[in-house]
């Protein structure tokens, strides 16, 4: 059963390798690095909520909604943009995924499996927490719960600035695992380079 999806007899001199060099292997780095470029412009507005224990003020929480409804605001044109440019590294691990060496099943098969959890954290998070702040779900008076009817429906039960922490949460742990896809792709360089 593994031998029909596995070429076994694939080496890193084999004629028809995809390895580190092949042009699948940039269209897994560059949506990569391109995602960690977006992120790494939202770190200024995630750092103070995360890794600093001064208090927040609430005049920057305010600074906050209003990037993240600039952002989750943009043209159409963005967001498809944005979602070709993840087919394109989808597109990268399955043609270096064809009939793969055991260096493709296990280095690109990791990576795949981070891309995936990525794109997961992405919508089940990033998109998430983007629209609810997009509705102003947090309008309501102070106190209890707040039931919202909209594009966002139903019953919030974290506040405010618990929500736009998890955002910026979400936001850093998106950035581990593309670090990670990057850390399996340089590990498959380095064990051709050894090899």
């Amino acid at each position: 059963m593994a031998t029909r999806w596995v070429d076994w007899s694939k080496t890193t001199r084999s004629k028809d390798y995809r390895g580190s060099g092949s042009f699948a292997t940039f269209l897994i780095i560059g949506p990569t690095c391109f995602f960690l470029g977006i992120l790494f412009a939202s770190f200024p507005y995630d750092f103070p909520l995360l890794w600093t224990s001064d208090p927040v003020s609430p005049s920057y929480y305010d600074q906050l909604e209003i990037h993240i409804r600039f952002m989750h605001g943009a043209p159409p044109l963005i967001a498809r943009m944005l979602n070709i440019i993840v087919f394109l590294g989808f597109l990268g691990f399955f043609t270096k995924l064809f009939r793969p060496s055991e260096a493709n099943l296990l280095f690109d098969g990791a990576s795949l499996v981070l891309y995936v959890i990525g794109a997961g954290v992405y919508i089940a998070n990033i998109v998430k927490g983007m629209r609810a702040v997009s509705a102003g779900v947090w309008d309501a008076p102070e106190g209890g719960q707040t039931v919202h009817t909209g594009p966002v429906s139903g019953t919030v039960v974290l506040g405010r600035e618990d929500s736009l922490k998890v955002l910026s949460a979400s936001n850093t742990i998106l950035a581990l695992i593309l670090v990670g896809v990057l850390v399996l792709q340089a590990g498959q360089w380095y064990a051709e380079i050894k090899d």
